[in-house]
């Protein structure tokens, strides 16, 4: 089902490369034709990156540059490799900068194969007050902090970790929006709870084995980015059976599951994973969240996908539950449809996907 299109929402893949050409999206290496996906743009790490004492954000009225003084421990030249290690805090120059119109703002979010390593990757910018938010008429450079919680990892220059998809205007659905949206469309197999966004819950009663997660180990080795179908999922993952009951989720483990719920993005919305209520539990769902136009949907190849989550509990021992309600998909409007979907002719790792690790795993 395609909308009209419309003059404020989401930018599609087209209208980056319009930015790109008018000098408003920039890089001194020029910017690759693999990094634009269908409603954002990939980032790419630079030469260099700083070992930091703490995160930060830069402030109003205040540069990130003249602040690395106070948290700066050490710098590095990653140009050959480097390794950042587990626990640490990382300031990575990256080699985008934005001279953005004052009619167009950003979001960032990690790519799904940097959140499924549990590595914490978010944007931070001049005058930031927000991570991975960048204000509209933005003129600047932008840094990616870079926190490896599970797995020490293994960086060069040009790596792609996270992502950032530009607005106009108001873009998300309304909740009235979204069930017209549902009924025309079915966004979702099974019932669709619709409350500011369509929830989703957790799949602990898997439909074939016995497989429902995995559990980060908590001594591996290093993992090299670039390396892509290389490591065995053993070294560094505890697989989960399933028991019929609760899954106890331990503080600061790191799991990776599933939804219960296969969702379908349209052609011409894009969608954000967000979470649900903090009420509900002492835990995170995500760190990868943008869910691109195509995304489960049959017009690119798809019958539904359902999502991953990547869950981390805070500060007690959480009991989560089969079916229970975990997070919620924002669907947004795109300006106009992008030309390329997700999974429809590009690389793109994790259409139909069930239970998935990232891509750096050896499928089993």
């Amino acid at each position: 089902m395609t909308e009209t299109p419309s003059r404020t929402g989401v930018l599609p893949a087209q209208m980056i490369r319009d930015m790109i050409a008018r000098g408003e999206i920039a890089a001194d290496r020029g910017i690759e034709d693999a990094q634009i996906q269908p409603a954002s743009l990939d980032l790419r790490l630079g030469t260099q990156a700083w070992r930091m004492r703490a995160s930060f954000l830069a402030g109003r009225g205040r540069r990130v540059a003249d602040r690395l003084s106070e948290f700066e421990m050490h710098r590095m030249d990653i140009g050959a490799g480097a390794v950042l290690e587990k626990g640490c805090v990382y300031l990575v120059p990256l080699m985008e900068r934005l001279t953005l119109p004052a009619d167009i703002q950003a979001v960032a979010n990690a790519k799904s194969s940097t959140g499924r390593l549990d590595v914490l990757t978010r944007v931070v910018t001049d005058e930031g007050v927000e991570f991975d938010r960048v204000a509209a008429g933005y003129d600047g450079p932008l840094y990616a902090e870079v926190c490896p919680r599970s797995f020490s990892v293994l960086v060069r220059p040009g790596m792609r970790l996270n992502q950032i998809r530009f607005r106009r205007g108001q873009a998300v659905l309304t909740d009235a929006e979204l069930v017209a949206l549902h009924e025309r469309a079915r966004l979702v197999s099974g019932e669709a709870v619709i409350s500011e966004g369509l929830a989703f819950s957790v799949d602990l009663r898997p439909q074939t084995g016995a497989l429902l997660g995995y559990r980060a180990k908590p001594h591996s080795g290093v993992i090299d980015l670039d390396r892509i179908g290389q490591y065995d999922a053993a070294d560094f993952w505890e697989p989960l059976g399933a028991s019929g009951g609760p899954l106890i989720l331990d503080p600061g483990a790191f799991y990776i599951l599933v939804s219960r719920e296969a969702v379908h993005i349209p052609p011409d919305f894009a969608a954000e994973m967000a979470p649900y209520l903090a009420m509900v539990g002492e835990f995170r769902v995500h760190y990868a969240g943008f869910f691109d136009p195509g995304f489960g949907h049959a017009e690119a190849g798809g019958a539904g996908a359902r999502g991953v989550l990547e869950v981390r509990c805070h500060e007690a021992p959480f009991a989560l539950e089969h079916g229970q309600i975990v997070g919620r998909l924002v669907y947004e409007r795109m300006i106009e449809p992008p030309a390329t979907l997700y999974g429809a002719g590009i690389a793109s790792n994790y259409q139909g996907q069930g239970l998935k690790l990232s891509k750096h795993f050896r499928a089993n």
